[in-house]
């Protein structure tokens, strides 16, 4: 166990705001941070972050204030377990602690230099990469802008008072599972401050660097059992503790508006293009967890490591990545992507992370537009296979009944949520299939009337209905696996 802070935290500052201060920001953003700050060579040691949270996650910043600011994550697989605490909080803001200035305020600080962002796909209110400007949060937002919910309206808000205030050079780093999100979050930024100011949208596109990012490290939902895993190797309860693996990946665009940490020495690598990272990334890690998430969730699998061990998942998923994902990657100097999918396949299997397929299967909606809509239109375009990428948008067809094979409940957390129930209630088969492809938010026009895309995706969903989860990918496979 690693208890012994190796810097100074009195010296840290809060040059460093991040808003979604969930178990990924623990174990991931603020851990890249901490291992910077411990290593010898750092000549900066004074990055401190305030972290935020803008609806829910209260509790677990009233929580980290008592426990001095400081927490800790353990990671483990099947080789054992190292402990960290981890220390560069110097401070927590909740709006409905706080009060509704306290997040814009702290963005027009003059100390302030940079702010990342776990807020999830959907926390960006994005449509066809810009703002999505029907939300209501954002028309509330637009309404009302001194009083912000969503997140581009905070970040907005903070940044008119940064504006009025004199206050310019700051960055704003997305580190959410969107490719280009950097691009994405400028978008939705400016275009947010255009409706209310155009001249203050133009003082975000001189002043601002929205740089992207690709991050990496799986870190499943804390539940009871793991919460009682972490105490019996700490000696105590830790509210905000993190179970995540050892392995670590952030890429971040060097295109800062002025100072950055030094995150290089905390196991982050800056890169001239994140977007072949990101695509390696989204499709061969984010699109296999989506298979064995969806697919296996209905065949009854709880966990990912399960799937793993059942050895009809374990050969698909490793086909997926090779044959469906890996050609439609744009090139990646230095990539050894066979070694990649290898690293992936034995951190699936990793048994003591317990990664739920329920909470992978979550915001589905939002994910497969970036996961499979890219891969198999690459493939339709080249006359490539892609039966498992069907199975996996079938999967979802089939999730959204509700329960499983084995009678096991398959949780519908999703924004289209009330549509999705809606769809399941009155549709079976091909109503079922044009029902979802019909979705313009998931499926763009473009793709969902092409005639073998549909007839993929229905023949899919067919061999599942009929068949069951794993004799259907079986059947893909193409032999009997015992």
């Amino acid at each position: 166990m690693t208890n012994t802070i190796p810097y100074d935290r009195n010296a840290l500052r809060p040059r460093w705001l991040h808003i979604g201060f969930g178990a990924f920001a623990r174990a991931h953003i603020l851990m890249v941070l901490h291992r910077a700050l411990s290593a010898p060579q750092a000549a900066e040691r004074d990055w401190g972050v305030t972290v935020a949270r803008l609806n829910s996650g209260r509790a677990e910043l009233d929580a980290l204030e008592a426990e001095g600011r400081l927490y800790h994550v353990a990671e483990t697989d099947d080789a054992g377990v190292n402990l960290h605490a981890v220390a560069p909080v110097v401070g927590t803001l909740h709006p409905a602690r706080d009060g509704s200035d306290a997040i814009p305020d702290h963005i027009a600080a003059a100390e302030l230099e940079l702010i990342t962002l776990t807020i999830t796909e959907k926390g960006y209110c994005l449509a066809d990469g810009g703002l999505n400007q029907t939300d209501a949060a954002i028309r509330a937002d637009l309404d009302d802008p001194a009083k912000p919910r969503s997140a581009i309206g905070v970040l907005v808000e903070g940044l008119a008072r940064r504006k009025a205030r004199g206050h310019g050079a700051l960055t704003i780093l997305s580190c959410d599972n969107l490719m280009e999100n950097g691009h994405l979050t400028r978008a939705a930024v400016t275009q947010f401050a255009r409706l209310r100011e155009p001249e203050l949208a133009d003082w975000i596109e001189a002043n601002v660097a929205f740089p992207s990012s690709m991050v990496d490290r799986i870190v499943p939902a804390m539940t009871e059992a793991a919460h009682d895993r972490l105490a019996s190797h700490l000696g105590r309860r830790d509210p905000n503790g993190v179970v995540c693996e050892p392995f670590l990946q952030w890429a971040i665009e060097n295109d800062f508006a002025g100072a950055r940490p030094p995150l290089e020495l905390g196991g982050a690598q800056w890169v001239k293009e994140i977007q072949p990272w990101e695509a390696m990334k989204l499709r061969m890690l984010n699109g296999s967890h989506s298979f064995l998430a969806l697919l296996g969730g209905i065949a009854g699998h709880a966990t990912i490591d399960a799937c793993m061990g059942d050895p009809v998942f374990a050969r698909a998923v490793e086909r997926l990545m090779l044959e469906e994902a890996a050609p439609t990657l744009p090139p990646l100097p230095g990539a050894d992507i066979p070694g990649y999918s290898r690293q992936l396949l034995a951190r699936f299997s990793n048994s003591e992370l317990k990664h739920r397929t329920a909470q992978i299967a979550s915001d589905t909606s939002q994910k497969l537009p970036q996961r499979f809509v890219a891969p198999i239109s690459w493939h339709l375009d080249r006359g490539g296979a892609w039966p498992l990428s069907a199975l996996v948008l079938a999967g979802w067809m089939r999730w959204i009944d509700g329960v499983g094979e084995n009678g096991n409940d398959l949780p519908i957390s999703d924004p289209l949520a009330d549509e999705l129930r809606a769809i399941a209630a009155s549709t079976q088969g091909e109503e079922r299939v044009d029902a979802v492809l019909g979705l313009r938010s998931v499926f763009p026009e473009g793709l969902a009337s092409r005639p073998p895309f549909r007839a993929g995706v229905a023949a899919a969903y067919d061999s599942l209905r009929i068949h069951g989860a794993r004799a259907a990918i079986d059947r893909v496979l193409g032999q009997e696996t015992r």
